[in-house]
This record gives C-alpha cells, sequence and structure tokens, in this order.
C-alpha cells in the first residue's frame, strides 16, 4: 500500500511539473491576457506597444471575414522585428510586416477573423514573436458577437 501511494505521489508529482514546463515554453514571459505589450526592459532594445490592445467588431453575421489593423509603434532602441504571429485559433490570421521597424517608427498588424461555422460571442488573441528582450508578447484581440443566419 506504502509503495502505490509513493508512485501515486511521485507521478503526480511528475506529471505537474511536465504540465508547467510545457505552460512556460509556450508562453516564456508568464504574461496574462490584459498585460503591457512592451518588450524592452530599462529602456533597452526593441520594444512593441499598440495604440489599442482591444477591438470589438459588434454584431456580425456568421460566414462574415471581418478585419482590422491594430497600429504599433516601436518604443525601444533598437530595431524591431516581429518574427511570428498567431493566433489562438486557425479562424484568424495575423499579417504583419516582415521588415524591420525603426525606433519611433510606426506599423500595422492586420487581422483577419473568418466566423463561419462560429455562433455568440467569440473572443481571439494574438500571440507575438519579437527580437525583444522578452520574446514573446501577448498582443492585441478581437471580439464580436457572431449571429446565426
Amino acid at each position: 500500500m506504502k509503495k502505490l501511494f509513493c508512485i501515486l505521489t511521485c507521478s503526480s508529482l511528475f506529471f505537474a511539473a511536465c504540465n508547467n514546463n510545457h505552460a512556460t515554453k509556450n508562453n516564456p514571459a508568464g504574461l496574462q491576457p490584459g498585460d503591457t505589450v512592451t518588450t524592452a526592459k530599462s529602456g533597452q532594445g526593441a520594444a512593441l506597444a499598440f495604440e489599442e490592445t482591444v477591438h470589438n467588431f459588434g454584431d456580425i453575421t456568421q460566414g462574415e471575414k471581418v478585419e482590422y489593423s491594430f497600429k504599433f509603434t516601436n518604443t525601444g532602441t533598437t530595431p524591431l522585428v516581429i518574427e511570428d504571429a498567431v493566433a489562438s485559433c486557425g479562424c484568424t490570421v495575423p499579417e504583419w510586416p516582415k521588415s524591420p521597424i525603426k525606433p519611433g517608427e510606426s506599423g500595422f498588424m492586420k487581422v483577419i477573423f473568418d466566423s463561419n461555422g462560429k455562433s455568440g460571442y467569440t473572443e481571439k488573441e494574438i500571440s507575438i514573436k519579437t527580437n525583444g528582450a522578452d520574446g514573446y508578447v501577448v498582443g492585441p484581440k478581437i471580439q464580436c458577437n457572431i449571429i446565426t443566419k
């Protein structure tokens, strides 16, 4: 009985450690939705700052494709390179500038959302990998209410 208890306890600790490690790999900065999207530490390096972090499309019709461009500025001291941007779902596609953004310059991240097959309130978030100090940031998000036909 003691052996079984020890095995179960060790297994639980092992799985908990693995699960925590997985979460750290997917969000190495440990950011939560709504956290500041600036990546530079102490004014060093590239920094990504969005003018607006949430856009609500309001009511849209199921099957409709909508898009919005979020304006951002490199508030850091070195050129900003967006290496990748992914959405929380395949129905949302981010597009971003591939060339470096110089300090003080701005750019746009376009987000296209396809509501086909969706209904009700929806919120999608963009995660961004940059050359900034933190590497990964929780970026802007879109919201809408999808009305079925």
